[in-house]
Formats: structure tokens, sequence, C-alpha cells
């Protein structure tokens, strides 16, 4: 039996009756674009994540770069954030026309390390981007303190994050602008792109609203910023609504196989049964973190062990398929060379150990012991 990393057909087969209706329902309205579900998915989502508004975009990438463009940060100025995340991060950075800067990373939790803020910060600097990694929250309070006290804006990457707290506080709600993603394989996913950026802050939300649809304003045809089109469909928006719906008990489905998981761990010898913080690898596998003052929803669970290549092809052998997120940081992509300016010694190490096991809210009981088999065979 195959357990695969990701499963995107289960996820529509547990769902089918709801989501076929909520197509069905948008192809006989005859309206594609910019309809009821749109308005009705943005109100709801916003109140999920529990802040004001939330303006739907048509990509993760989008709701970075769009935020950034209606903050007025371009050209000539800089924003601090990880090499050791998805490179859309940096991308969106770079194609708002501005520089990211990297730091290091927390050793544990593979988020941005706070500590490390002041020595990359410059007369440039406009922006952090701080990003919930894997499911796991940056700590937001030492991060929001330095840049209030520097005036720079805080955009949260919370596209693996949907539902993470930060003592006691959703992701998303606690700098000028939280931006998610809807991609397919996300703790909320569309059948498609999309993405979304919240805020407490209504004239930037309006902005944003008004850039994502070619910088029209409440006139149609009449356009007061050299917008884009970044819009999500009608039909991703009322798949998103069902989804949404079922979001609290998929992110606790995720809780439960990271808790199967690490207990396979223990079982297997592969990690103490009480670890402690800078244990390492010496046990073998080191489990992801969750901080006493965090809420993690298991986007996905990242294991590290100095022995990951020979792990993953005995995983392999077993039919259990697992992934890398991610094997090359930003700061060595081609595309982003001779950015960096800083050694990033944590992050150079964590991404020749992290694996990344099979995690979706489908994930079926046989399965997770076959799993848990292949990594007690791989102890032995």
């Amino acid at each position: 039996m195959e357990v695969p990393c990701i499963d995107l057909a289960a996820a529509y087969q547990g769902l089918k009756a709801e989501l076929d209706e909520a197509v069905a329902r948008v192809m006989a309205s005859g309206i594609y674009v910019l309809g009821e579900n749109l308005a009705a998915f943005e109100q709801e989502f916003a109140g999920w994540i529990g802040t004001a508004a939330a303006v739907a975009t048509g990509s993760g990438t989008d709701a970075i770069y769009l935020t950034l463009k209606a903050l007025g940060i371009g050209a000539g100025d800089e924003v601090i954030t990880v090499s050791h995340t998805a490179v859309n991060t940096a991308m969106a950075i770079v194609k708002a026309g501005a520089t990211p800067v990297f730091i290091d990373i927390d050793p544990e939790t593979y988020c941005m390390e706070p500590a490390l803020l002041k020595a990359a910060l410059t007369g440039r600097t406009r922006a952090v981007m701080p990003v919930h990694l894997y499911g796991h929250p940056v700590d937001m309070e030492p991060v929001m303190e330095f840049a209030a006290g520097r005036g720079l804006a805080v955009i949260e990457d919370c596209a693996q994050a949907h539902g993470a707290t930060c003592r006691g506080r959703t992701v998303g709600t606690f700098g000028v602008a939280g931006c998610f993603s809807f991609y397919p394989t996300k703790n909320l996913g569309a059948c498609g792109d999309g993405g979304a950026v919240v805020t407490a802050d209504a004239e930037l939300a309006a902005r944003i609203r008004s850039l994502a649809n070619c910088g029209q304003g409440s006139e149609r045809y009449l356009n007061i910023y050299r917008g884009d089109v970044s819009r999500l469909d009608e039909l991703q928006a009322a798949m998103l609504r069902v989804r949404l719906r079922h979001l609290h008990e998929f992110n606790h489905r995720r809780r439960e196989i990271a808790d199967y998981y690490e207990q396979a761990l223990v079982a297997a010898g592969l990690t103490p049964a009480v670890r402690s913080a800078g244990d390492g690898l010496a046990a073998g596998i080191v489990p992801p973190a969750e901080r006493d003052w965090a809420r993690h929803v298991y986007h996905l669970y990242v294991i590290r062990s100095k022995e990951r290549d020979r792990l993953r092809a005995h995983l392999e052998a077993a039919g259990v398929r697992t992934m890398v997120h991610y094997p090359r940081p930003a700061h060595r992509q081609p595309a982003f060379a001779g950015l960096l300016r800083a050694p990033l010694p944590v992050t150079e190490q964590v991404v020749s150990e992290i694996l990344s096991l099979p995690l979706y809210p489908e994930l079926d009981d046989a399965r997770l012991e076959q799993v848990a088999r292949a990594l007690k065979s791989f102890a032995a």
C-alpha cells in the first residue's frame, strides 16, 4: 500500500457532495467573477481569523506583493525576512521592486529568529516579513516591539499557518496585514491558486482591493491606481467557503496525526520520550517543536535527521512518500544570487537534514501504521 505525501483526491472525496453543490450553484448563476461568493468568503474568512477585513487575491504571492505595493514599499526599500521559506516570499518582495534582506532562523521552530533583526537593519529598511513556517508561528512579541520602535511595517506571511496562534492570538492579526495562500495543498486549499490579505486597516484593505482589480475604484471603468488583475474567482470562493466550515476539524486532525508520529518516533527509539531544548540530533530524529506559547497547525510534519537521505530511501522502499520543504533556500536560488549579506548557518544546516512525512486530514490509521512500521524498521 502506498502512502502519498499528500492526497488531494482524497480531500475532494471527503467533501464531494458539498463541493459539487457549491460548484453547480456558481455555474447556474452565470456570475463567475466578483460575485456573491467572493464577498461572502471575504467576510467569513475575516471572521474566522478574527480581523476586520479580508481581501481575496489570485494567489498568496500576490497577497504579499499587493500589500507591499499598497504600502508604497518598492524600489530602494528593504524588507527583512528569512531565506528558509517557499521562494514565493522573496519573489513577491522583488516583484514589488524592494530587496529582501535575509536573516537566520530558530533551529527548533525553523521560523525567523527575532534576535537577529537589529543586525539586518539599515536606513532603507521599510518592513519586516516574518514567515509562520510549516504551521508554527513566529514569536511575534519581539518582532512587533522591534518594528514599532522604528516605524517599520510588519507584514505576516501566513501561507502555511491558517489558524496557528501565538500567545493565544491568531497569526495574521499582529502586523498591519497577514497574507494567506489557498494553494491546493494548504490547510485551507482551493482547487487552484488563490490568496487573501487580512487587515484591521479599512483604508489599506480598500487600496489592496482596488489594486487587485485593475486599480479600479468604486466607479466602474474609472482607474485610480495602476493596478493588477489578481482576483479570486467565484468557483474558488465557493469551494473555499465549504472548506472553511471544516477547517477547525481539519486542523484538529492534523494535530492528532502529529501526536501519532511523535509517539511512533518515541516507540521506535528514534526520539527520547522527554525532550529538552538543545537535544539536537543525538537521538537520531528530531520531531517538530511546538513552543509553549504556540499552537502549531501542522501544515507539514517536518523532522530532522543527519541520515535524512538514507531515511528517505528507506521510507520510499516501504511505500511511504516524503518531500523536502525546502532543499534550497532562497539565497541559494540563481534568481536571488548576490542578495546574501550575512551567513545563515542554521538555515544551511537545516536544509540538509529536514524531511516532510505524509500529513493531511484524510490520512487513515492503516497508512499511519504503515509509516510507523517503516520508522521502526529504520531504527532496527
